[in-house]
C-alpha cells in the first residue's frame, strides 16, 4: 500500500516531530512550574548531549550492521523520551533527561534514516533520496512545533497531551517501518574510525564552512524572533511561537524539491542562493529592532519565510553533496558528520542572547549576515586556491 521509502519517511517525520515539540512549551512550563527562561534554554539545549554522540556512533553502526536495526531500535527510544517528558510535569529534572533521550533518538534516526532513504530511492534518480529525507525531517520539525503550540495554547493539560500525540505517532511509525527491507550490504571488516569524507577538499572547503548556518538560520527564526514581538501577540504568544517555527521549517520543506533539482545540476549555485536568502532573512530580522505593533509581526513573518528558505536550500544542498562525495560503505557516517556540523548552528541564538543586551539585536543580526557570507567566501577561496593541489588530493 505504501512504498518502502514512504514508510521510512513517516518514521523520520515522527522522530523529527518529537525533536521539536518542546520548542513552544516555554510559557507552559513558566506558568505551571515557575521555570525561568535560562532553565528552559538549558533544557532545550540538552538535546545536543544525546544527539551528537548518537549521530557519530549509530552512523557507524548503521554502516557496519545495516540501517534497519538502528531505525527499529530508535522507535522505542523516541517513545520513552516523550514518556519521560510527560512525567516531567511533576518532576522538572526529568525534562532534561527527556530532551537528552529525544536527542539520542534523533541521532539514531538521522544518519541511518538518510542513508537508508537514499538506498530505497536509488531508482528515482540522483539526489531524490536526500530530498525525501530532508523534506521528512523539516516537515516533522515544523509540524511538531506547530501542533505543540496549538495544543499548549488552546487544549487542556498541554504538558501531557503534547507528548501523548507524539507517542501515538511513533507507534504508527513502528508498524509502518517494520516490513521495510534493508538492502545495505554490511561491512565484512571492522575498519577504522577515520572517515574519508573529512579528507575530501569538496567537503572540507565546500560544505564545512557554511554548514552550521543551516540551523543557524532556522533556530534564530523560531528561538530569537518570537519573543521580540511578545507584547504584540501576548494573547496567543504560545501558538505564535509554534506557528513561526512551523512557518520556518515548512517553508524549508516546501522549497527542497526545487532546490534538489537545482543542486543536481550545480551544487555551488544552491549554496550561494541559500546563503543569499539567509542573509536577507537576517536583514529582515534586524528590522524588528526598528518596528513595533502589527508591523513587527509582519516583519518577523517575512524573516521566518526567508530564513526557512535559506535553511531548506542549504540543507538539501549539503545532503546532495554528501551523497556525491561519500563512499557507499561510509554514507550513514558521513551524513551523521554533516548533521553534527549543522547542529552547531543551535548555538547562534544563544550567542545572540548574550550579545544583544550590549550591542542590540540589529547589530547581532547584521553580524550574523556578515559571518554567513564570510563562511561561503572563505570556503570558496580556499577550495579554489591553489587548484592543482586540491585536484590531486581529490583523486588520491
Amino acid at each position: 500500500m505504501f512504498a518502502p521509502w514512504a514508510r521510512l519517511s513517516f518514521a523520520v517525520f515522527a522522530v523529527s516531530w518529537g525533536a521539536n515539540q518542546f520548542a513552544p512549551m516555554q510559557l507552559v512550563y513558566r506558568e505551571h512550574l515557575g521555570l525561568g527562561s535560562g532553565s528552559f534554554t538549558a533544557m532545550l539545549g540538552s538535546y545536543i548531549l544525546g544527539l551528537i554522540p548518537a549521530l557519530l556512533y549509530f552512523g557507524r553502526v548503521a554502516d557496519r550492521i545495516g540501517r534497519r536495526p538502528v531505525i527499529l531500535a530508535m522507535v522505542p527510544v523516541s517513545i520513552v523520551s516523550s514518556v519521560v517528558l510527560l512525567l516531567g510535569a511533576e518532576l522538572p529534572l526529568l525534562l532534561y533527561l527527556g530532551r537528552v533521550l529525544a536527542g539520542l533518538a534523533s541521532g539514531m534516526a538521522f544518519g541511518a534514516g538518510t542513508a537508508w532513504m537514499k538506498e530505497l530511492s536509488v531508482d528515482a534518480g540522483p539526489g531524490v533520496g536526500a530530498r525525501r529525507a530532508a523534506v521528512s525531517l523539516s516537515a516533522g520539525f515544523g509540524c511538531g512545533a506547530l501542533f505543540a503550540g496549538l495544543i499548549a495554547q488552546w487544549l487542556p493539560a498541554p504538558e501531557v497531551l503534547t507528548y501523548v500525540v507524539h507517542i501515538a505517532l511513533m507507534a504508527v511509525a513502528l508498524v509502518l517501518v517494520w516490513p521495510v527491507p534493508d538492502g545495505h550490504v554490511p561491512r565484512t571488516e571492522q575498519g577504522s574510525w577515520r572517515l574519508s569524507i573529512l579528507s575530501n577538499p569538496r567537503f572540507r572547503w565546500g560544505v564545512m564552512p557554511w554548514a552550521p548556518w543551516v540551523f543557524g538560520c532556522a533556530t534564530v527564526s523560531f528561538v530569537t524572533l518570537p519573543p521580540l514581538v511578545s507584547d504584540s501577540v501576548s494573547e496567543v504568544s504560545i501558538a505564535f511561537t509554534g506557528m513561526i517555527a512551523a512557518l520556518t521549517l515548512l517553508t524549508g520543506a516546501l522549497i527542497q524539491p526545487w532546490a534538489r533539482r537545482m543542486a543536481r545540476h550545480d551544487e555551488t549555485l544552491g549554496v550561494r542562493l541559500g546563503v543569499g536568502i539567509g542573509v536577507l532573512g537576517f536583514a529582515a530580522g534586524a528590522g524588528t529592532a526598528y518596528t513595533d505593533g502589527p508591523w513587527s509581526v509582519v516583519v518577523i513573518v517575512a524573516a521566518a519565510v526567508l530564513l526557512g528558505a535559506g535553511y531548506g536550500i542549504l540543507l538539501i544542498s549539503g545532503l546532495v553533496a554528501v551523497e556525491h562525495i561519500a563512499p557507499a560503505d561510509e554514507l550513514a557516517q558521513s551524513v551523521a558528520v554533516f548533521y553534527c556540523l549543522i547542529y552547531l548552528g543551535f548555538a547562534v541564538p544563544f550567542v545572540i542572547a548574550l550579545a544583544a543586551p550590549h550591542i542590540g539585536f540589529g547589530a547581532c543580526f547584521a553580524a550574523a549576515a556578515v559571518l554567513m557570507c564570510a563562511a561561503l567566501i572563505f570556503g570558496r577561496r580556499v577550495r579554489i586556491n591553489p587548484p592543482g593541489r586540491a585536484h590531486r588530493r581529490a583523486h588520491v
